[in-house]
């Protein structure tokens, strides 16, 4: 019988190892998700206008998210090792589709009178694009984000398949060596590590929403 005594005992114990752990989850999902909304903004920016070249993208996203994460991470060691390389690779492959379809989604759906009325003032196509459409289409691009971010959250611990940093270390290991106490424990704190970490992600990207949102679309 597992006690919450003898949990609490466990987290006194291992903070160290686990406070490490929680910095390496930390670090490569920051990574990958800020390296797939560069490559999914870029992407969704320059294909937006155009239907079937926006409808491939989002195909080849979508095929992305439908492989299997342990054979992505399996198919990867011959070619990129063990460690962060695959780890950052798969992360954000599962992380481009919320992210480039809510950047076509939010861009076409900003009102033509607004971007007719920027053109009628003298701004270019780009200034128009940077300081009228992205500006609002900010809010629905940052939901993508946060969704992308909760996304490879969870998968991030399965890339302790190919010795990659994080959470997922206890918990394949609390696995291996379930129906033991510390097995137990194991991968019990990797689990509500990773929880908890989604709603802190979740929390910070909504207020850095809110803070990058010009005045005026605040809900």
């Amino acid at each position: 019988m597992i006690s919450a005594g003898q949990f609490y005992s466990y987290l006194q114990y291992r903070w160290p190892h686990l406070l490490g752990l929680t910095i390496e989850h930390i670090v490569v999902v920051t990574i990958s998700i800020i390296i797939a909304s560069i490559i999914a903004v870029m992407l969704g920016v320059s294909l937006y206008r155009t239907r079937q070249p926006a409808n491939a993208a989002l195909t080849i996203a979508n095929i992305f998210v439908t492989i299997p994460s342990f054979a992505l991470f399996g198919l990867f060691i011959p070619i990129l090792g063990l460690g962060y390389p695959p780890t950052v690779t798969a992360l954000v492959m599962y992380a481009l589709l919320p992210i480039l379809r809510n950047t076509i989604v939010g861009l076409r759906g900003v009102d033509p009178a607004i971007t007719e009325s920027a053109r009628g003032m003298g701004m270019t196509s780009r200034q128009i694009l940077w300081h009228v459409e992205l500006r609002l289409a900010w809010p629905v691009i940052i939901t993508g984000i946060r969704v992308a971010t909760l996304i490879i959250l969870g998968i991030a611990a399965i890339a302790a398949y190919v010795n990659g940093p994080g959470l997922g270390k206890n918990i394949f290991t609390g696995l291996a060596r379930l129906g033991t106490a510390q097995g137990f424990d194991l991968a019990l704190s990797g689990t509500l590590g990773i929880v908890i970490l989604a709603v802190v992600f979740d929390l910070c990207l909504a207020l850095f929403g809110w803070l990058t949102t010009p005045r005026g679309m605040h809900d």
